[in-house]
């Protein structure tokens, strides 16, 4: 399991140690000025540290790396603030351990950000998933191996999208947890919605070329 993480000492002890009652919890803290990382391992996870900050993209695509290099079979995601719960695990991994299930995808109650909607949308007519901006995902390893990783385009949703594009099986699971009360640590509501809709416009020139 990877969870990126940025300045979450208040949440990341208890989402890991939740997390470590079904699978091997590895946290990637990107430049945390706070106590997230002693906390994270304290709670039982693998620690990695960004050596300049990666942003949340950038952190899941470090922590895909680190859990191929360790020989992980699958890889399950998951944000660090409490939003998705743990107990959801398990359905992800029996769903992966099926061999023709390459991808399981949360879908939330609630999407927090106006472009979250939209971009989830456009992605739903277009390419089948209800919620592909969720934070909580699952990948079998072979899929992130033929990829090459996760990928940073399209925050963080590029592998999910291009193997989707290119016939992948994928399963969803709706997942919810405690909605987040503070600001984001990947970037404030003016900044995620637009980067988001960075993505989104870049996603909607690609058009027909994402899986090919």
């Amino acid at each position: 399991m990877i969870i990126p993480a940025h300045n979450e000492a208040a949440t990341i002890g208890s989402v890991v140690a939740g997390a470590c009652n079904h699978a091997a919890v590895l946290v990637v803290d990107d430049c945390s000025r706070d106590e997230t990382s002693t906390h994270a391992e304290c709670a039982g996870a693998i620690v990695v540290h960004n050596h300049q900050q990666l942003g949340y993209a950038g952190s899941l695509e470090r922590g895909m790396k680190e859990a191929l290099e360790r020989g992980f079979h699958y890889v399950i995601t998951m944000d660090a603030d409490g939003e998705h719960s743990p107990e959801f695990v398990p359905e992800f991994a029996s769903m992966l351990a099926e061999r023709e299930i390459s991808i399981v995808l949360g879908v939330r109650p609630r999407k927090q950000r106006l472009m979250e909607v939209v971009m989830s949308l456009y992605v739903r007519a277009r390419f089948g998933p209800r919620d592909i901006l969720c934070g909580m995902k699952g990948y079998r390893a072979d899929l992130a191996r033929e990829y090459g990783g996760l990928g940073i385009r399209f925050v963080g949703t590029e592998l999910a999208l291009k193997s989707i594009a290119s016939g992948a099986k994928f399963a969803e699971v709706m997942v919810d947890g405690v909605p987040r009360t503070g600001t984001p640590r990947f970037g404030n509501s003016w900044r995620a919605n637009m980067k988001i809709l960075g993505a989104f416009w870049e996603l909607v020139k690609e058009g027909r070329n994402i899986g090919h």
